[in-house]
C-alpha cells in the first residue's frame, strides 16, 4: 500500500468571524484562518489537494503572531522542489474560490471534484458568491460520483452540506495512519472533545452539513480514520509535514 507525506502550504490568511466556522456559536469572535493547499509526497504522481488563493495581503506582524508563514502558490511548491506544471492531479475538497484560484497554473493537471459540485459551480445560487467558473476554465475535469480511489492510498468520500458536492480526502500516511482532510470549511472548534460536532457556519444545507461533520467525527471515534485535519484550522504541524 502506498503511503504519503502531507505538506501543507499556507496560501493566504483571511480575517473572519468564528461564527463563519461554527453555526450558531462564536459570533463576534474575530479570528484569522489559514488557506491551505496540501501537497502529497509519495506514489508515482504529483498530487495536490486544493490550490488556495491567487493573491493576498498579510497584515504586518500577523505571521509572527500566528507562528506561520504565508507563501504564494508557486513559492510554496518551489520550497518542496515542485513547479505548478509538474502537478498531475488536483483533488478539490470543494470549489469555493479560496480553494481553486491557482488551478490554471497547473497546466497538465487533471482536476477531480464531485459532479454535483462542478454542476453547481456553473450556476451557483445568488447567496453563494464564492464560485467563479473562470478558475477552472480550460482544465481537464474528472467528475466523480460518490466515493472513489484517486490513487493507491488516496480516496475521497462525499461530505456535502457546506456545499452541494463537497468531498473529504483520506490519505494513508506511515506514522499518522489514515488522515482525513475535511471537504467543508471548519476549524478545530467544530470538533469539541465532548458532545456532537458543530455544524459549519456556512452551508448550503444545515441539516446535511451537521450530519456530515458528525459522520466525520464518528469515523475518528470508531477508528476508521486516525486524524482529522480541519481545512482552516491553526493545527499543530502546519507548514511541517504529516508523515
Amino acid at each position: 500500500m502506498s503511503s504519503y507525506k502531507i505538506h501543507p502550504i499556507v496560501v493566504g490568511l483571511n480575517a473572519t468571524d468564528q461564527g463563519i466556522m461554527t453555526y450558531m456559536r462564536g459570533y463576534g469572535q474575530a479570528i484569522h484562518i489559514p488557506i491551505y493547499a496540501f501537497y502529497l509526497e509519495g506514489g508515482d504522481q504529483k498530487i495536490l489537494i486544493d490550490t488556495g488563493l491567487e493573491d493576498f495581503i498579510i497584515p504586518e506582524g500577523l505571521e509572527d503572531e500566528l507562528g506561520l508563514k504565508a507563501e504564494y502558490f508557486e513559492d510554496g511548491l518551489a520550497r518542496l522542489g515542485v513547479k505548478p506544471e509538474d502537478i498531475d492531479i488536483i483533488i478539490h475538497t470543494h470549489l469555493h474560490n479560496d480553494h481553486c484560484e491557482n488551478d490554471a497554473l497547473c497546466t497538465k493537471a487533471k482536476v477531480y471534484a464531485q459532479r454535483g459540485e462542478i454542476e453547481f459551480m456553473q450556476g451557483p445560487h445568488p447567496l453563494d458568491h464564492r464560485y467563479d467558473p473562470d478558475f477552472l476554465e480550460g482544465m481537464e475535469l474528472v467528475a466523480l460520483e460518490g466515493e472513489a480511489e484517486i490513487a493507491p492510498g488516496i480516496k475521497v468520500i462525499p461530505t456535502p452540506g457546506h456545499t452541494p458536492g463537497g468531498q473529504s480526502v483520506i490519505v494513508d500516511t506511515a506514522d499518522s495512519g489514515k488522515v482525513l482532510i475535511t471537504g467543508f470549511c471548519c476549524n478545530e472548534k467544530n470538533f469539541p472533545n465532548a458532545g456532537p460536532a458543530v455544524c459549519p457556519g456556512v452551508h448550503s444545507d444545515a441539516f446535511t452539513a451537521w450530519d456530515t461533520v458528525n459522520r466525520v467525527k464518528g469515523m475518528a471515534q470508531s477508528g476508521e480514520i486516525d486524524l482529522i485535519v480541519p481545512c482552516h484550522a491553526l493545527w499543530p504541524g502546519q507548514q511541517g509535514t504529516i508523515a
